[in-house]
């Protein structure tokens, strides 16, 4: 069987989530993979992790040429579906005219990917993320008839919800990371006409080294941030909750791994608040230095909040890694965060864009460092469990094989030695 992949871009180093999949699912003897992505990768995160180098060389993105001759192509031998699909997308973005243009440079390219998926053998396409993917594929299947799914993550799905119901009501399936995005994707129709299935994204254990910490009494604290610099990460309330959150916080640096739009702005926030000397900024980073950071830090933040136009997290992947290496973590309530980061068990949450309840979960965390110790262990048995990228590979490639979910044998529930996880009925293994 061959599953053609959609992306938006490849690659990029915030594309750890999928080359995990891509390995996870391509493992798989009946499947095949081929990346089908629709941008270039953007210049200032031109980082690449060793692991995507075997799929540069397989990925297939059509130029502007390409995708010019290929509409005038279906325009002749296909005309009424195209138009008709052409139509159907401007209709669906007829209220975010800022955005149709975008969506219509989509359709060109998608409708160079349609010809390329009868050429290749393509059985089933698979989207990333609910806007340009996901809308390529939409039209691959209207002019091919091949099948097509895709998962939603995050500010995709939150911030616009354009044409998202009729891209629903044509997937043979839909992913759902979360139960948050289950929820959100039920009030577009999701669970009724299409199949939401819950695969939760998973990490490669075997990359993080598991050990159990917590920050030592009166000794300095090296914490981190991975995440990319912009607004929904709040690595500026993180900023004000060490420069205001009172003396026991003197100790603590930060080490912020990640680039972005914001960093200039960041830097020069450091350096008014007086945290010049505590701030280092690392950049972007591919996977093995991450994990070489995540081995030496004392403390994991990820300050994550909601941005005025709606953006903010879907389930962070720099969490999951986090709680895999054992670092003690502090988080913020938004999206399905809580989902990852029970408060008190598997590390503590913080109100997003709240610094002064940010200072309050970090200074529980260095005045109780064996309740910290205990969290992570925990943390660890609850990414075992819901985040093993082995797992949820299997499961992804049974629903592109049979369309129905993968119900593996149960087996008794791994935990640390705080006991087992609280309500695990809230947490499926898939």
């Amino acid at each position: 069987m061959v599953i053609g992949y959609l992306a938006s871009r490849f690659p990029d180093v915030s594309q750890t989530w999928m080359l995990r999949e891509l390995e996870a699912v391509g493992s798989d003897p009946e499947i095949e993979c081929e990346l089908l992505p629709l941008f270039p990768p953007q210049s200032r995160m031109g980082t690449v992790h060793p692991s995507a180098e075997g799929w540069i060389e397989r990925l297939r993105r059509p130029g502007p040429r390409e995708a010019v001759a290929s509409l005038a192509w279906w325009l002749r031998h296909s005309p009424r579906r195209l138009l008709a699909a052409i139509a159907l997308v401007c209709a669906g973005y007829v209220r975010r005219p800022n955005l149709l243009a975008r969506a219509l440079v989509t359709v060109a390219i998608a409708s160079a990917h349609a010809r390329s998926v009868a050429r290749l053998g393509v059985d089933h396409l698979h989207a990333h993320t609910a806007t340009y993917p996901v809308l390529a594929a939409w039209l691959c299947h209207r002019l091919t008839g091949v099948t097509y799914s895709f998962t939603p993550h995050g500010q995709d799905l939150y911030v616009d919800q354009s044409f998202l119901e009729t891209r629903l009501a044509a997937a043979r399936f839909v992913i759902a990371i979360s139960d948050f995005n289950r929820g959100f994707l039920a009030a577009y129709g999701g669970d009724r006409a299409t199949p939401v299935h819950l695969v939760r994204c998973g990490i490669d254990l075997s990359t993080y080294r598991f050990r159990p910490r917590a920050p030592v009494s009166g000794d300095p604290v090296r914490a981190l941030c991975v995440a990319s610099l912009k607004d929904p990460k709040g690595q500026h309330v993180l900023f004000e909750a060490l420069a205001h959150g009172g003396p026991e916080l003197d100790r603590v640096s930060i080490d912020l791994v990640g680039d972005g739009p914001l960093r200039e702005r960041l830097q020069r926030l450091a350096e008014g608040l007086g945290l010049a000397d505590r701030v280092s900024f690392h950049g972007a980073l591919p996977e093995p230095a991450v994990a070489e950071f995540l081995g030496d830090a004392d403390l994991f933040v990820l300050p994550s909040m909601i941005s005025p136009n709606g953006t903010m997290e879907g389930l962070p992947m720099a969490l999951m890694e986090a709680l895999a290496a054992g670092v003690p973590v502090v988080a913020t309530r938004v999206s399905a965060v809580p989902e990852l980061i029970r408060d008190g068990e598997t590390g503590l949450l913080a109100e997003p864009g709240d610094a002064a309840d940010l200072s309050r979960a970090i200074r529980l965390v260095l005045a109780d460092p064996e309740s910290a110790r205990r969290r992570s262990e925990t943390g660890r048995a609850l990414v075992e469990r819901n985040h093993d990228a082995v797992r949820s590979g299997i499961a992804l490639a049974h629903l592109f094989k049979t369309g129905s979910p993968y119900v593996p044998e149960l087996a008794p529930e791994a935990h640390g030695e705080s006991g087992p996880l609280s309500e695990p009925e809230a947490v499926p293994p898939w």
